[in-house]
C-alpha cells in the first residue's frame, strides 16, 4: 500500500471533500467546525491521564501515571528526554507540544466503565482536557472510547487486550498501541505445541467481561487449529479473589492444561489457588499437567512469585529488550523511580508521545488533523521494532513477545524471560477478519 493511498484514505475517513482536483480535510474546509473541543488557547495544553489508581488492576494504573508523568517531563525538555531521542520522528523538540507547555489532570478509573467514564467526562468538561489516554481495561478502554468520540476529543487507549477495542467497537477518535487478543494466540500457539505438542486438553478459566471473552476466543482458535481439544470454558467474575471452587472441576475434567485468561489480581489469584491445588504436580493423560497465562505482565509476575516459573505467555514489552528506544525508556524511567518499567508504562509513555508528535507533525491540535496523521503511520525507535498504526482500524502491528517465568530470577525484577520475538507478519490479520467484526470505525467529531 503506498503512502498515498494511506493518505487518500485518511482524507476519505475524515471528511474531505474533493473541489478543482483538491482534496481538503473536514477541519480546513470553509463552512466545517472552526473549532474543535478543548482547543488550547493559552500557553498551555492539558491532557487528561485516566489510569486505575484502585481496583484489581491499580498496580498497573501507578506504573501508567509514573509513565505518563516522565512522558510529560521529556515533552517539556526535562530529564534525558527518553524516547525522544530515539524515536524515527523528530517532530519533537522538547518544547511542549505546538510550543504550548504540557500539563496534566488524572483520574481514576476504578477499574469500572462508569467510573472510568465519568472521570474521563469530568477532565474533558471541566478541566479541558483535549486528549485521554490509559486505563488497564478493555472494558473501560471501549466505554471512554465511545465517549471520547461523542465529545470530540482524541482517545489513546492505555492497556487494553481486547479484540473489541478495534474490532466491533473501534472508534475513529481512538488509538491502540497495545497488541490484542489475537495477536497472543497466533504468537503463543507454535510455542505451546513446541513445548507441549499438539495432543492436549485444554481447560479455560476466563474473566467474565470483553477483554476474557475474545482472549479465551483468540487461544481456542489458534490451539485448536494446532491440534488441542478444548474441554471446557468457565466464566468468572472480574471482583473474584478466591478461585477455590472453579479450581477443583479442573481435576475431574480430563483437561491437561489449564489456561487462565486472568489479569492483574485475577490472575495472581487464581495462579496460586491452581498451585496450591497441586494442579502443576499432576500427571494427566500420561503427560505433565501445565498451566497457560495468554497475557503477562511483570507486575503480575511479581505478585505470583515462584509460581510463574516455567508458565509461558505473552507480553507487549519487556524491560529487558535490547533496542536502542527500549534502552532510552529503561534508563529514563529507572533513573526517575528507581526499578525498571512495566509493559502497561512502555505503552502509556509511548502513547503520549504519538499523541504529541501527531500534533506536531499535523500543526493542529484538532482532533480531525491528529487522526490524519496517526492514520498509517510508520514509526521506529520506541521499541517493537518497525511499527505501523493502521489506518482502517487504528491498530498498532509490531513484533510480539512469547515469554515464561524465570526458574531462577536475579531480581524481583528479573521475573520473565523471553523465549521468541514474533514477528510482526505472525500476528497481522486481515481488518475484516472473524474476530474483529461488525462495528464501524466511522468518521472523526472534533466537538465544538
Amino acid at each position: 500500500m503506498s503512502k498515498t493511498d494511506v493518505t487518500r484514505r485518511g482524507l476519505l475517513r475524515t471528511g474531505a471533500v474533493a473541489g478543482a482536483g483538491l482534496m481538503v480535510p473536514t477541519y480546513l474546509r470553509a463552512g466545517g467546525h472552526e473549532g474543535f473541543t478543548n482547543a488550547p488557547t493559552g500557553s498551555t495544553v492539558t491532557l487528561g491521564f485516566n489510569v486505575p489508581q484502585s481496583g484489581p488492576y491499580a498496580d498497573e494504573g501507578a506504573d501508567e501515571l509514573r509513565a505518563y508523568e516522565l512522558a510529560v517531563e521529556h515533552l517539556n525538555g526535562g530529564g534525558d528526554g527518553g524516547m525522544l531521542s530515539t524515536f524515527s520522528s523528530k517532530a519533537l523538540q522538547g518544547n511542549g507540544i505546538l510550543g504550548k507547555k504540557v500539563e496534566y489532570v488524572t483520574g481514576d478509573t476504578q477499574t469500572k466503565s462508569d467510573a472510568a467514564r465519568a472521570s474521563a467526562k469530568s477532565m474533558i468538561e471541566k478541566d479541558g482536557a483535549v486528549m485521554i489516554t490509559g486505563g488497564s481495561s478493555s472494558g473501560v478502554a471501549v466505554a471512554v472510547q465511545a465517549l471520547c468520540q461523542e465529545a470530540g476529543v482524541i482517545f489513546m487507549a492505555g492497556l487494553t487486550h481486547s479484540n473489541d477495542t478495534t474490532g466491533k467497537d473501534k472508534r475513529a477518535n481512538g488509538f491502540r498501541h497495545f497488541f490484542n487478543s489475537y495477536m497472543s494466540g497466533a504468537a503463543l500457539a507454535p510455542v505451546l505445541a513446541n513445548a507441549y505438542g499438539t495432543d492436549r486438553k485444554a481447560y479455560h478459566l476466563t474473566a467474565d467481561y470483553n477483554w476474557g471473552y475474545t482472549t479465551e476466543e483468540a487461544v481456542k482458535s489458534s490451539t485448536e487449529a494446532m491440534g488441542w481439544e478444548t474441554v471446557n470454558a468457565v466464566k468468572t467474575p472480574l471482583t473474584q479473589t478466591d478461585f477455590s471452587s472453579y479450581i477443583a472441576p479442573v481435576l475431574q475434567s480430563g483437561a491437561d492444561v489449564l489456561v487462565l485468561n486472568h489479569y492483574g489480581g485475577n490472575m495472581v489469584n487464581s495462579l496460586t489457588n491452581a498451585v496450591q491445588f497441586g494442579l502443576r504436580d499432576k500427571m494427566v493423560n500420561g503427560k505433565q499437567f501445565e498451566i497457560v497465562v495468554p497475557l503477562y505482565s511483570r507486575l503480575m509476575a511479581k505478585g505470583a512469585g515462584a509460581n510463574v516459573k516455567g508458565i509461558f505467555g505473552s507480553t507487549n514489552w519487556h524491560w529487558s529488550l535490547q533496542d536502542e528506544g527500549s534502552k532510552a525508556f529503561v534508563r529514563s524511567f529507572g533513573t526517575k523511580y528507581g526499578f525498571p518499567p512495566s509493559q502497561a508504562a512502555h505503552t502509556c509513555y509511548v502513547q503520549a508521545l504519538l499523541y504529541a508528535d501527531a500534533v506536531e507533525r499535523a500543526g493542529s491540535f484538532n482532533p480531525c488533523a491528529v487522526v490524519e496523521a496517526l492514520e498509517g503511520f510508520e514509526f521506529d525507535g520506541m521499541g517493537n521494532g518497525p511499527t505501523l498504526y493502521r489506518a482502517e482500524d487504528h491498530q498498532c502491528f509490531k513484533d510480539v513477545l512469547v515469554v515464561k517465568g524465570k526458574e531462577n530470577p536475579t531480581s524481583e525484577f528479573d521475573l520473565l524471560e523471553i523465549v521468541e520475538v514474533t514477528p510482526v507478519d505472525q500476528v497481522t490479520y486481515a481488518p475484516d477478519h472473524p474476530q474483529f467484526a461488525g462495528g464501524a470505525l466511522g468518521t472523526c467529531n472534533p466537538g465544538a
